[in-house]
């Protein structure tokens, strides 16, 4: 019970992190200003930044232990 509580909030933690780096996302798409090469750059930076979030989830998933 208590490792499953656990890997849920760490599940959510990890969401609400991408979420927040993902945040300006809408805005960069909606805006008919921002070319394509600059909208592939910050899609890139964004992907770039989500796979550190992805590793620790699967990490933490696989070995708990590692958390403390």
């Amino acid at each position: 019970m208590k490792d499953r509580k656990s890997k849920a909030k760490l599940f959510i933690l990890l969401g609400i992190i991408w979420i927040i780096v993902t945040l300006p996302l809408p805005w960069i798409v909606n805006n008919p200003e921002v070319s394509e090469s600059q909208f592939n750059t910050i899609l890139g930076i964004i992907g770039i930044m989500s796979i550190p979030f992805i590793v620790l989830g699967v990490a933490w998933t696989l070995k708990p232990e590692l958390t403390t």
